[in-house]
C-alpha cells in the first residue's frame, strides 16, 4: 500500500512496493501456494479425447448405415411411384412412367406427406439440413431433437423419391448430425465436446455419401465447427474415415462421377478458367438471391391468402411436376446429371434446357420449405454452365486450349464455393469425386476466383444468409487468436500498489482517506511476510460498513488467490477473468514460491488489440529500396 502524503515515494519500474509505515507481521497469515487458483496448462488434447474419437466412430457407422438406408427408401419411393413396383434399388425418375398427369401428381402427393410431417412431427425438418445444424451448433449447444434423425431421412426419402430435385447429400448430412448430437446428449460431455460428435456425425454423413472423407472434415470445418483444433479435427477426421469405409463395403471403391482422364492445362488455360469461376461465382451470388427471393415470395403469398405453410410445397410440387414433364431430367437426384455434364454426354441446347429448368424446380420447391438438399443441384447447375460455356470457347477460341471438360469440373465445383463460402470444400470435393489429378490445378484457380466475386456481392452464403435473416451475426474468419499469441509479462503493469496481510482494516481506510494517486486503485493484492500473494481486496471490500474494521487484511480475505503466471497467455487471462467473475489478476511467477511481479487487467486486455488493429487499417507509406 503505497503512502500517499505529501513525501509519497516514488515506485521503481518492476517493483512491487508495500505502504511504508506499517507493522510487517504477516508471515504467519497463511503463505501457502497451493492454495492459488492458475489456469490451467494449455493442451492441444487431453485423455477424455479418447472418448470423443470412440464416440465418433460409433457415431460414423450409424451415419454410414443411415446414408445406405436413405438411399433405399429413396429408391424404394421412386419405383413405388414412378414405375409401380417394390423394389429399394436407386433408380432415375425419367425411366418412370410418362403419364404427365402422374408425374404432377407424384410430387404434389409427396410434398403433401412432407408438409404434415413438418406441421404435426418438427419444423426443424424443412429446408436443406445444413443451416439448419449450423444453427443448432451456434445458438442451442449443438442440441437436435431426436424426432429429427427419423423424420429428417424420411420426409427427403418422400420429397426426393416423388420427383423432388434434391440431393441426398443434405439430408445425410442432417441426419448424421442429429445422430451425433442425440449421441452427446446420452452422455456427460461439455457442449463443445457434442459439438464435436456433431460434426463428426454430419461429416460421415457427407463421406458416405460420396466417398469423400477429407473434402467431409473440411466442410465440418468450415460449415460446422467453426474453427481448427486438434481436439475436434481429430474424432471428425476419424468418422470421416470410418464413414467412407462403410461406403466402400457397399458401393465399392469407384469414384462417384467417372470421366475420362483429363489433359494437363497450360498457362492460358489456367487464366480462362480463373475467367470462368467469376463468372460462375457472380451466378452463385445471384442464385443464393433468387432462391431467398422465391422463399419470401412464398412467406407474402402465404400471408396474403392465409395459406399455411404446411401447403407451400404442395404449390411448389406443382412447378416441379410441370417441368418435369417438359424436362423428365430434372426429377430426383440426378447424380447421373452431373456425370454426363461433366463427360460430355449433355451438349448444346440439351444441356442449356437443363440448367434453367433445373434451377427453377430446385429453387421454387427448395423456397416453399419442403425437405431436400442443395449440393447436388448445385453441382448440375454449375457443370451445366462451365460445360457450356466450355463448349462456346472450344468453338470460337480454341487457342485458349479450354477443355469442356474440365470446364464442366470447374464449374461444378466452383458454383458451390461461391454459394457455401467453403473454399477449400468445393476444390478437394471435386478433386476425390473424380480422381482426376491434373484438375486439381484449374479448380483451385476457378474455386478462388468465384470465391472472391461471391464475397464482394454476398456478405452471407447459401448456408448462412437464412441465419442471418433470422438477426444471427456470422462470421466465418479463421484466424489465430491475437490474445494467444502474446505473454501477460509484455502487457501487465508492474508497479503494483500492494497490502500488507497484518495491517487492519482502520489502517487500510486510513490510507484510502489521506488520498493520493496509489489509493484510487480499485484492487490490492494481499501479501504475506514472504512477499506470496494470499488474496486480493477490491475497495468495496475495504470500506464495507460490515468489516470489522480491528480485523486484520488477511482475515477479511473470503477466497483464495486468483492469479496467472507472467508466461501465460492473455487468452489464459482472459479466460480465468471470466472463469473467476474477477476484473484483474495478480501476475506470479511460475516457479515457487510464486513472487508476485505485476498485475493485470480487464483494461489491459483491451489495450493489447490495438496493434492488432492498427495493423489491419494503417496503410503504411511505401519505402525505396536501397540502391
Amino acid at each position: 500500500m503505497t503512502n500517499p502524503s505529501d513525501r509519497e515515494l516514488p515506485i521503481e519500474p518492476g517493483a512491487v512496493p508495500v505502504a511504508p509505515g506499517l507493522e510487517d507481521a504477516a508471515a504467519n497469515a497463511g503463505t501457502s501456494s497451493a492454495a492459488f487458483r492458475a489456469p490451467p496448462e494449455y493442451a492441444p488434447v487431453d485423455k477424455r479425447i479418447i472418448g470423443i474419437c470412440a464416440g465418433a466412430i460409433v457415431v460414423a457407422l450409424g451415419a454410414g448405415l443411415a446414408a445406405q438406408l436413405l438411399i433405399r427408401l429413396i429408391g424404394l419411393v421412386t419405383n413405388a411411384t414412378f414405375y409401380g413396383r417394390l423394389s429399394t434399388d436407386f433408380a432415375a425418375p425419367r425411366f418412370g412412367t410418362h403419364n404427365p398427369l402422374l408425374i404432377i401428381a407424384i410430387p404434389v402427393g409427396g410434398a403433401i406427406i412432407v408438409g404434415l410431417m413438418a406441421r404435426y412431427g418438427s419444423a426443424a425438418i424443412r429446408g436443406h439440413g445444413i443451416p439448419e445444424v449450423m444453427e443448432r451448433v451456434l445458438y442451442g449447444e449443438s442440441r437436435i431433437p431426436a424426432r429429427v434423425l427419423f423424420l429428417k431421412p424420411i420426409s427427403a426419402a418422400i420429397a426426393i423419391g416423388t420427383g423432388g430435385p434434391f440431393g441426398a447429400e443434405g439430408p445425410i448430412i442432417a441426419t448424421g448430425g442429429a445422430l451425433g448430437s442425440l449421441t452427446g446428449q446420452f452422455v456427460h460431455i461439455t457442449a463443445d465436446e457434442r459439438k464435436t460428435l456433431l460434426a463428426a456425425g454430419a461429416a460421415a454423413g457427407m463421406a458416405a455419401t460420396f466417398g469423400s472423407p477429407v473434402s467431409a472434415v473440411l466442410l465440418a470445418v468450415e460449415l460446422l465447427l467453426f474453427e481448427y483444433r486438434p481436439r475436434s479435427l481429430i474424432p471428425v477426421a476419424l468418422a470421416a474415415a470410418v464413414a467412407t469405409a462403410v461406403r466402400v463395403a457397399f458401393s465399392g471403391t469407384a469414384p462417384i462421377f467417372e470421366i475420362a482422364p483429363l489433359a494437363q492445362p497450360t498457362g492460358l488455360a489456367l487464366v480462362a478458367y480463373a475467367v470462368l469461376g467469376m463468372l460462375i461465382g457472380a451466378c452463385a451470388a445471384g442464385i443464393t438471391r433468387f432462391t431467398y427471393g422465391i422463399e419470401e415470395a412464398f412467406e407474402k403469398f402465404g400471408e396474403r391468402f392465409h395459406i399455411h405453410w404446411m401447403w407451400w410445397p404442395a404449390l411448389g410440387a406443382l412447378v416441379v411436376g410441370g417441368i418435369g414433364v417438359i424436362s423428365p431430367r430434372t426429377l430426383g437426384v440426378g447424380y447421373d446429371n452431373i456425370t454426363d455434364l461433366i463427360s460430355g454426354a449433355i451438349v448444346g441446347r440439351a444441356l442449356l434446357a437443363l440448367v434453367v429448368l433445373k434451377l427453377i424446380s430446385w429453387a421454387v420447391y427448395l423456397g416453399s420449405g419442403t425437405s431436400g438438399g442443395t449440393l447436388a443441384p448445385l453441382f448440375t447447375i454449375g457443370a451445366g454452365i462451365g460445360a457450356w460455356i466450355g463448349e462456346q470457347c472450344a468453338a470460337f477460341a480454341p487457342w485458349l486450349g479450354i477443355d469442356a471438360h474440365v470446364a464442366g469440373l470447374v464449374g461444378m465445383a466452383a458454383i458451390f464455393a461461391g454459394a457455401s463460402h467453403a473454399l477449400l470444400t468445393s476444390v478437394v470435393f471435386a478433386f476425390e469425386t473424380t480422381r482426376q489429378p491434373f484438375g486439381l490445378l484449374p479448380l483451385l484457380a476457378g474455386c478462388t476466383a468465384s470465391y472472391l466475386i461471391a464475397l464482394l456481392l454476398n456478405r452471407h452464403s447459401i448456408m448462412t444468409e437464412k441465419l442471418a435473416r433470422r438477426g444471427a451475426s456470422l462470421r466465418t474468419d479463421y484466424a489465430v487468436d491475437y490474445l494467444g499469441q502474446i505473454l501477460v509479462r509484455d502487457v501487465a503493469t508492474r508497479e503494483v500498489v500492494t497490502l500488507r496481510a497484518a495491517d487492519t482494516i482502520a489502517q487500510a481506510r486510513e490510507w484510502i482517506a489521506r488520498g493520493g494517486t496509489s489509493a484510487t486503485h480499485q484492487g490490492f493484492p494481499v501479501l504475506a511476510g514472504n512477499g506470496v500473494v494470499v488474496g486480493v481486496l477490491t475497495r468495496r471490500d475495504l470500506l464495507d460498513p460490515a468489516c470489522d474494521p480491528m480485523q486484520t487484511v488477511a482475515q477479511t480475505i473470503r477466497r483464495a488467490p486468483v492469479v496467472v503466471y507472467e508466461d501465460s497467455t492473455l487468452r489464459d487471462a482472459a479466460d480465468q477473468m471470466v472463469a473467476e467473475g474477477v476484473g484483474r489478476l495478480p501476475v506470479v511467477e511460475r516457479e515457487e514460491p510464486h513472487l508476485l511481479v505485476g498485475i493485470i487487467s480487464r483494461s489491459d486486455l483491451l489495450s493489447a488489440h490495438a496493434p492488432r488493429l492498427d495493423a489491419a487499417s494503417r496503410v503504411q507509406r511505401g519505402r525505396r529500396l536501397a540502391s
